[in-house]
């Protein structure tokens, strides 16, 4: 059995768990490239860390969320490798409403960013979600990608170049 000092651990609070929804959501987006699938991300995330209580060392709730997001995303990906792929016909699939309705050119806007970032390679998009979509510090991002926190500026920069190019052309 473990046991948990009460000095350097705190029990993660399901009921602040909302605070970080929408964070989560725009960096699940960033990570899938498509609204759906980050939906689909965040509740298997938020499923996953509620499914039994949580204690935290040091650590913002944020931080671990999005190592959880993360994680929860790689795991998917890695299974869905190995299985056989089956393409959908077009009539098959059902329009879906959104809120773009509303404003269509922002969505149109907010589409297009997200399939750029959706589109850099995996080190350079993890960096700019972790900081310019959760906020989180170079420190905190080094720890939830599980590397260095001086690997994260040049990824940055790196990542938000190769954005603005796409967003150019």
């Amino acid at each position: 059995m473990i046991q948990v000092s009460a000095k350097t651990t705190r029990k993660l609070d399901p009921e602040a768990l909302g605070d970080h929804l929408d964070r989560l959501f725009r960096a699940a987006w960033a990570l899938c490239g498509s609204r759906e699938d980050a939906e689909d991300l965040v509740q298997e995330t938020y499923e996953r860390v509620l499914r039994r209580p949580r204690f935290m060392r040091r650590e913002d709730d944020l931080g671990y969320l999005f190592r959880t997001l993360h994680n929860t995303y790689f795991n998917a990906r890695r299974t869905a490798s190995r299985r056989p792929q089956v393409a959908a016909q077009l009539d098959d699939v059902q329009a879906a409403s959104s809120r773009s309705d509303l404003q269509p050119e922002r969505a149109a806007e907010t589409s297009l960013v997200f399939e750029a970032v959706a589109a850099l390679p995996q080190p350079m998009r993890e960096a700019l979600v972790a900081v310019d979509v959760l906020g989180l510090s170079y420190a905190e991002a080094g720890k939830a990608l599980g590397v260095h926190e001086n690997t994260i500026p040049s990824r940055l920069a790196r990542a938000r170049l190769k954005v603005a190019e796409g967003l150019e052309a």
